[in-house]
């Protein structure tokens, strides 16, 4: 078979593969409330399987550097979500989402443009979480109504990610582990949840899943840094599900930590 059909039908089952993990997860968090939907809107349902196929066209050099940079843009996507979150109590999806989008371009640029090694990957983590944490508390709790679902809103959330996962595949050899790290966690699977759920239940209801993500980016930053550590010595077939493991592990202790009346 020619090289060129093999590339294009390696694309389309990833996209289809990753497309079905996205609809499975999404599905789930709108039925279980907005922590649960939090935490499993920031499972790496998305940038999991990139790093999947990543591995099998890149080294493990390769896999360690991009999630060096994914790790140093996870804090940028906190800010993302907690700014749709404050600005969803008095403003509409376009100014929401808008400016959301803006400060995230804007602060994974910045941060790609520098010269990172994991201590001050870890300092900015360390800094800037707590600080989102602290004010998105008060957010978190608003009561997110059930509504019907549409399949044109699955649709629009598997294409979307699909999308994302053959942009970052083909681009990957071209702007290298940085520019991939970026891409790899750009947040098409929250701004997909803030779309869908902003028209469906309102701003307030869509901004508590949202403040609930920051939560749950703790863990994928978790994740990441554990992909970045392990992926050389290990290599990527071990270091992927032992970074799946601790992203599941922190959401499960979260809702463990909940169910027992512990504050998260």
């Amino acid at each position: 078979m020619p090289p060129e059909i093999l590339f294009w039908l390696s694309l389309i089952s990833k996209m289809a593969i990753t497309a079905a993990f996205v609809l499975a997860a999404t599905i789930t968090a709108e039925r279980a409330g907005p922590l649960v939907g939090g935490l499993v809107a920031t499972l790496p349902i998305a940038a999991g399987p990139v790093y999947v196929f990543l591995a099998l066209d890149h080294d493990a050099a390769f896999i360690a550097n991009s999630a060096l940079i994914s790790f140093v843009t996870n804090p940028a996507i906190a800010v993302f979500a907690l700014t749709y979150a404050l600005l969803a109590q008095r403003f509409g999806l376009s100014i929401s989402l808008g400016a959301a989008f803006a400060i995230w371009i804007v602060l994974a640029s910045f941060l790609q443009s520098l010269q990172w090694t994991f201590t001050p990957a870890l300092l900015l983590s360390v800094v800037v979480f707590p600080v989102c944490l602290f004010i998105a508390r008060p957010l978190r709790n608003a009561p997110v109504p059930r509504m019907p679902g549409y399949w044109y809103d699955k649709v629009l959330r598997a294409l979307s990610v699909a999308l994302l996962v053959a942009s970052v595949v083909a681009l990957s050899f071209r702007i290298g582990p940085a520019g991939t790290g970026v891409l790899a966690v750009f947040p098409i699977v929250l701004s997909s949840i803030i779309v869908i759920l902003h028209r469906r239940v309102g701003g307030k209801a869509a901004a508590a899943v949202l403040a609930n993500t920051v939560l749950g980016l703790v863990g994928f930053g978790c994740a990441l840094a554990t992909l970045h550590l392990t992926a050389i010595p290990l290599g990527p077939a071990i270091a992927l599900p032992i970074a799946l493991a601790v992203s599941v592990g922190w959401s499960l202790a979260v809702l463990l930590a909940r169910k027992r009346g512990i504050p998260v």
